[in-house]
């Protein structure tokens, strides 16, 4: 009995496999390349600007304020056009503008106060605010993302209560540095705060900020009850 032949092969023969050699791989086809824009490497720190504040609240108060006095103005002037008298604040505030000196008390309260607005209108247009959400590390240059500081907080506090002899933990996070307080009530200190420093080292940069704070501990024992 003869064996069974592959096809177009004769009686008795048998298909030789093809053999992948070490060292060697079969050919896949094109090779997956990464697709899309370039990720910032690890390293390079990944910059992020701080959000910036809507600043609805102040801007819908000027913006009421000047409707106010402008529709104010405005009626007087209507008014005075169709043939009626000016009304009495108007004449009394010309009044007081043409007759007062420029040094009179009340001219130099108003003038400070109109500065003060002004300084303080142009400080919100000037800087972002938002100063509770800490800016995290662009991986991707169309997405911004950002972390509240209860949040990071939050994180820290529970890293810490992970080390062994940890009792209770405050965390207070801030742009620049992460104010931790430690309560131990066993081991030494010195080695519960060696291996805090370690725990919160390695929380801070897991967190993925743009900037890491810089942490400051402080690890003591707990108060003698009465």
């Amino acid at each position: 009995m003869s064996e069974p032949g592959g096809a177009g092969t004769g009686e008795g023969s048998t298909q030789r496999l093809p053999v992948v050699e070490r060292g060697t791989e079969p050919d896949a086809g094109p090779s997956l390349e990464k697709h899309g824009p370039d990720l910032p490497a690890a390293s390079d720190g990944g910059r992020a600007g701080r959000f910036w504040s809507a600043r609805r609240i102040p801007a819908g108060l000027v913006a009421l304020l000047l409707l106010l006095l402008a529709g104010a103005f405005l009626y007087d002037v209507v008014a005075v056009r169709a043939g009626r008298s000016a009304l009495g604040w108007r004449r009394d505030l010309a009044r007081q503008l043409a007759e007062r000196p420029v040094d009179d008390t009340w001219v130099l309260v108003g003038a400070g106060v109109a500065a003060a607005l002004g300084l303080w209108l142009l400080l919100l247009a000037l800087t972002p605010g938002l100063r509770r959400v800490l800016p995290m590390r662009r991986t991707h240059p169309d997405v911004r993302a950002g972390l509240h500081r209860d949040a990071a907080a939050t994180v820290l506090r529970d890293r810490a209560m992970e080390v062994a002899g940890v009792q209770s933990a405050r965390v207070r996070v801030r742009r620049r540095r992460a104010r931790v307080r430690a309560l131990s009530h066993f081991r030494e200190l010195d080695d519960v705060r060696t291996d805090l420093d370690g725990v919160l080292d390695d929380a801070v940069r897991g967190l993925g900020l743009a900037r890491p704070p810089s942490v400051s501990l402080r690890v003591v024992r707990p108060g003698r009850k009465g």
